[in-house]
């Protein structure tokens, strides 16, 4: 079977490409990058011993895919994934639609010509911003948690947020160019008779992550209390209780190739794929794990809110077990210290993610 991994020298990529290669044999990867991300030639040198040919290229310009050969399956991991994108002055709004949108209708193309499946890395932020900043919530052991006795939304669950959650905007430039690319793929997987499978990935986390303040959250904090470097919470009163859960991109290889091995009738539902409440942690909390691994280090706080940050994010992956029998493998535990290893051995990664 021959694979395409659009974004293939990223984190989420290069990672996926390498399990891949490690839990099935006969397996002929082929990865695209535009090596825009800072870092991301790091990875490059280290695919290719794998044995994945990795091509400079970008899914912005649809012509960069005419040369690609025949693959039988197309893994997006392509995308700009900071929430912020869009209203920073780092990317542009218009950058950032070309580049998660525009580019995703350009790999749609190439799948259409060559009739091989696409599957989709979409993110949990396509939920609704207004809801999710709104949810009933209480603090607990420095943590948000669900306030049993609230009024909940659809989908909303102690367990995390389903896919009946409303993805009604706002959402975010980011989260509404995921969306849109999500309606378009399944569109052009039932016009055109290939399957296609979306899934809805809560944080990302492990070593080797480019990390900044707006995206990796988890490595970024890992990273830089390791370094002593300032750190803050910011929004929601300044006390570092927002929550998300944390998933390592390993742990997505088993369900990737039940997908890539399933019958046409199988696709179109997205999943939601998280780590889930187990596997979840606040910023005050995520503190106390460096100091006990690293010993104190101060966080200001800054009580200020910021335009779509959200107190608690959880992702419930039940539909994924249901369907697919899929559930997260690597502790959260194991993750953290996967990363605190990882910044002791490499202390310039900051430098390299934040180099331009």
């Amino acid at each position: 079977m021959k694979i395409l991994i659009t974004g293939v020298c990223g984190f989420v990529g290069s990672t996926l490409a390498r399990e891949l290669l490690n839990h099935q044999e006969g397996l002929q990867i082929i990865g695209l990058d535009n090596l825009s991300r800072p870092g991301s030639e790091l990875n490059r040198h280290t695919l290719k011993k794998s044995g994945v040919v990795t091509k400079h290229a970008d899914i912005r310009n649809s012509s960069d895919l005419e040369s690609i050969p025949a693959v039988d399956w197309v893994i997006d991991a392509a995308a700009n994934p900071s929430v912020l994108a869009g209203v920073s002055s780092v990317v542009n709004s218009r950058q950032l639609i070309e580049h998660n949108l525009l580019g995703t209708v350009n790999v749609l193309e190439y799948c259409k010509r060559h009739a091989a499946g696409f599957i989709m890395l979409s993110t949990s932020r396509v939920y609704s911003l207004s809801l999710l900043v709104n949810l009933p919530l209480e603090a607990k052991n420095k943590a948000f948690v669900p306030y049993a006795n609230g009024i909940s939304p659809l989908g909303f669950t102690s367990e995390g947020i389903s896919e009946s959650f409303p993805t009604m905007p706002p959402l975010s430039l980011y989260g509404s160019s995921k969306l849109a690319s999500e309606t378009i793929a399944l569109e052009y997987g039932a016009a055109f008779q290939f399957p296609v499978h979306v899934n809805r990935c809560g944080v990302l986390a492990g070593a080797g992550q480019f990390a900044k303040p707006d995206q990796g959250i988890f490595t970024y904090w890992i990273h830089s209390y390791y370094l002593r470097r300032p750190l803050k919470y910011i929004g929601f009163g300044g006390l570092g209780y927002q929550v998300r859960d944390c998933l390592h991109p390993k742990d997505l290889v088993p369900l990737l190739l039940r997908q890539m091995g399933a019958s046409l009738e199988t696709a179109g539902q997205p999943i939601n794929l998280g780590g889930g409440v187990t596997s979840s942690l606040s910023l005050a909390q995520l503190t106390e794990w460096c100091a006990s691994r690293f010993g104190a280090h101060p966080v200001v706080a800054d009580p200020q809110d910021r335009q779509f940050d959200v107190p608690w994010l959880v992702l419930s992956a039940a539909s994924a077990q249901k369907l697919w029998g899929w559930r997260p493998i690597t502790p959260l535990e194991d993750i953290l210290e996967e990363i605190a290893n990882h910044a002791h051995d490499n202390p310039r990664w900051l430098d390299w993610s934040e180099e331009i």
